[in-house]
């Protein structure tokens, strides 16, 4: 008796979150994906939600990793995890969101430029004299 023949699996409509993380490349693991959603840096819709949650295109994102926030809408879904061109095609970040992020990081630039540089070394004894010398100085 042949084996019955079974048409292909269809793709999915829906996916659990914590997998379109990692398959979109915002996490190396799905693991750190599932640990980001589960601390509450990943938002679905507004709603803070669990790692198994099943997501459609469509859905609106959104996503804190460091300083910096991502508002996204779900395009599609992905099967498996794929290079980073292929990933970028998963979603499409807010305009909003773009500039946001891009006038955070020019802030956090000049930032950056206005802190004092540090010494390449702890002060020598001659440098220290010269500090004692201006701290002592009225």
């Amino acid at each position: 008796m042949p084996k019955p023949v079974h048409p292909p699996k269809a793709a999915s409509a829906l996916q659990r979150l914590d997998k379109w993380l990692w398959a979109a490349r915002f996490y190396k693991t799905r693991s750190q994906a599932a640990e980001a959603v589960s601390g509450g840096h990943v938002h679905v819709e507004g709603q803070r939600v669990k790692p198994a949650k099943q997501i459609r295109p469509g859905v609106r994102l959104t996503l804190t990793r460091g300083p910096y926030e991502w508002e996204l809408n779900i395009l599609a879904l992905a099967e498996r995890r794929g290079p980073a061109s292929e990933a970028r095609t998963l979603y499409e970040e807010t305009e909003q969101s773009v500039a946001r992020r891009e006038r955070q990081a020019a802030e956090r630039a000049a930032r950056r430029q206005a802190e004092p540089v540090m010494p390449a070394s702890r002060p020598n004894k001659r440098d220290r004299r010269r500090l004692s010398e201006l701290k002592q100085q009225p």
